[in-house]
């Protein structure tokens, strides 16, 4: 199968085994055409895609029937032309060289050594901008961690440069309960466990694998935040938050409205009695 556009040509070679049977791909080609090979005829382009083919592959085809399949119906005729061009007459010599049967076939039939014969288009390239107005630079805003004004405190001795005297007084007296690691804040807790604290964006991430995952369990608020302890994390709001997302889980929702007074455990001890006391 053959094809040629005003850029390139594309062709691909396969193998039938028996009538009905589906092609078996062997190779595909392409090739750009150049400047004075664009300006050729269209039938010139399609033929000129078979004979580059037929060239490439003389190793596999010397010797056997070959059925080319191409969609321009004139390459039949041009083979046959008496007063045709010196170039296509060194053309058709070469293909006499082979056992060749030249078939129509619809592009759309044709659609692979179609595609081939197509260049993508390169889009046009953008000029790199190295300057950006300031208002663009302003509307740029990243999540700033809750933990920023301690962690700066900790690792340089530097209060906010806005801070009043009272919240430089609580960063102060708050900071003496972390401690700096580069690159991560840590916490020592009321329990003397040290825990690493956890910006904002990831809260909400550390909570679905908490209660949420399959080792989770879906617990209630205690126990999901309880297990954010246990991992070594740590941020102030824990328990409001877990209370907070255990809340809004949605099976966890289902689940409560399934479970009613009837199918819950008795609140009293089952009284046993031997089978014959009624009548004592």
């Amino acid at each position: 199968m053959c094809d040629a556009s005003n850029s390139a040509l594309g062709a691909v070679l396969g193998q039938k085994f028996g009538v009905g049977q589906s092609v078996h791909v062997i190779a595909y080609a392409s090739r750009i055409l150049d400047p004075a090979q664009q300006n050729y005829t269209t039938t010139e382009k399609e033929l000129l895609a078979i004979v580059v083919v037929l060239d490439k592959f003389c190793p596999y085809l010397l010797g056997s029937k070959i059925i080319v399949f191409s969609d321009h119906a004139a390459l039949r005729y041009l083979i046959k032309k008496p007063d045709a061009k010196p170039r296509l007459i060194r053309w058709m010599l070469l293909l006499q060289e082979f056992d060749l049967e030249i078939r129509d076939k619809k592009g759309a039939e044709n659609s692979v050594a179609d595609h081939l014969s197509r260049i993508e288009k390169e889009s046009e390239p953008m000029p790199i901008r190295d300057e950006f107005p300031d208002e663009q630079l302003l509307h740029i805003k990243t999540a700033t961690p809750w933990f920023a004004d301690i962690c700066n405190y900790v690792a340089t001795s530097h209060f906010p440069p806005e801070a009043s005297r009272n919240n430089k007084d609580k960063i102060q007296s708050d900071a003496k309960y972390y401690i700096w690691d580069d690159p991560y804040l840590w916490r020592l807790c009321s329990d003397k466990v040290i825990r690493r604290c956890i910006p904002n964006v990831k809260i909400n991430s550390v909570l679905q694998f908490c209660h949420s995952t399959p080792g989770g369990g879906h617990y209630g608020l205690i126990r999901t935040a309880r297990k954010v302890l246990d991992y070594g994390l740590y941020w102030p709001t824990i328990f409001r938050d877990a209370h907070k997302f255990v809340s809004t889980c949605e099976k966890c929702q289902k689940a409560r409205v399934a479970m009613n007074q009837r199918h819950e455990m008795p609140q009293q001890p089952i009284q046993f009695c031997e089978i014959f006391d009624v009548w004592e």
